[in-house]
């Protein structure tokens, strides 16, 4: 306990002042393979990746989900409701995950150095930033059908998505949180439980797009409410895990107003790691743009949308990875550990 009040007291970064701890672990003789790839670090985190593949999995579906079923609705509806996902996508999703990108340093080694109370000042000022970058690309989302059509998308399908993009705006704020909460349980190595609070939404999901597109005249437009709905349903389960789970007492001490003097730390990390995020996304959503300027544009921006949301599913494997190898390292760099997080590191890679 006093390691935990002097780290309370101190509010260190621990990005910028890590220990110098010493490696504890010994070379040791073994098998060949051994001295090429580190077994126990590859099976360590192989098992970390595992659960937060199928949790970016069935996030990632909540919205699809919701596009398929505006898709049967008619040729027109399929086309917005997929390029409306697109510009959601390459315009708020993708930057909220890149913004909370600056908690698996800032978390990790938090975590790691043994500064628990940092944890939860970290993620409020995250919060904080999410929102009001949600409040800035809400006002992009409101006038989506002017800019689609300066971008030269047909009219038709640009005044379908807008429609689409003007009842997800709730959505976005709800996503930003998410994701935080997300990194903030990553970082500590609370992957397990990410599983069924990811799965139990999806489920309630199915129902609730189910319900609202084909049982209240919303038809349409239910579609992407639904989807809100149930990304703010995702926030809060997580929200109430994190709160009222014994497990967290450490790292989540309530509501502070330290959280505002590191708005400044967070964002040094966390606008970098949304560019690098965001150029990601657009390089395959710019797809779906350039298919909305092709004859029988209906046709030709399902098609291109369909076989991107595809290959993002594909792309859920190897972020999976990703996640596991950075809240190694963070947690090593974090300890002083510098030549484990250097293996952890090359393991993954």
């Amino acid at each position: 306990m006093d390691i935990l009040e002097n780290a309370n007291l101190d509010r260190k970064t621990p990005l910028i002042e890590v220990g110098h701890g010493e490696d504890e672990r010994k070379e040791s003789g073994g098998h060949w393979w051994e001295k090429v790839l580190e077994v126990e670090e590859a099976k360590k985190q192989a098992l970390f990746s595992l659960p937060m593949i199928l949790t970016n999995v069935f996030y990632y579906l909540i919205t699809l989900v919701s596009v398929m079923f505006a898709g049967h609705l008619g040729d027109s509806e399929l086309a917005g409701a997929t390029l409306a996902n697109s510009w959601a996508t390459v315009t708020g999703f993708a930057f909220m995950v890149g913004l909370s990108g600056a908690l698996e340093t800032l978390c990790g080694q938090g975590f790691g150095a043994k500064l628990y109370g940092m944890l939860g000042i970290y993620l409020q000022a995250s919060c904080i930033i999410s929102f009001i970058f949600s409040i800035i690309i809400s006002i992009i989302w409101f006038y989506t059908e002017p800019i689609l059509i300066f971008l030269h998308q047909d009219t038709e399908i640009a005044k379908t998505a807008a429609l689409y993009m003007k009842f997800l705006i709730p959505g976005l704020f709800a996503y930003g949180f998410l994701q935080n909460i997300l990194r903030f349980l990553q970082t500590q190595s609370m992957v397990m439980p990410l599983v069924v609070c990811s799965l139990l939404p999806l489920v309630v999901h199915t129902g609730i797009v189910y319900a609202l597109v084909h049982w209240t005249a919303l038809g349409f437009k239910g579609a992407s409410l639904a989807a809100s709905i149930s990304l703010w349903l995702s926030f809060l389960i997580l929200a109430m895990y994190v709160i009222y789970a014994n497990k967290f007492k450490h790292t989540w001490e309530g509501f502070s107003l330290d959280s505002f003097h590191y708005i400044f730390t967070n964002l040094k990390l966390a606008l970098p790691s949304a560019a690098m995020v965001c150029l990601e996304y657009w390089a395959f959503e710019i797809l779906v743009f350039l298919a909305g300027l092709m004859q029988n544009s209906e046709t030709t921006t399902s098609l291109i949308a369909m076989c991107v949301n595809t290959e993002t599913i594909a792309y859920m494997i190897t972020y999976g990875l990703s996640a596991a190898a950075s809240t190694r390292v963070s947690n090593e760099l974090g300890a002083g550990n510098p030549k484990p997080g250097q293996e952890c590191h090359g393991c993954n890679s």
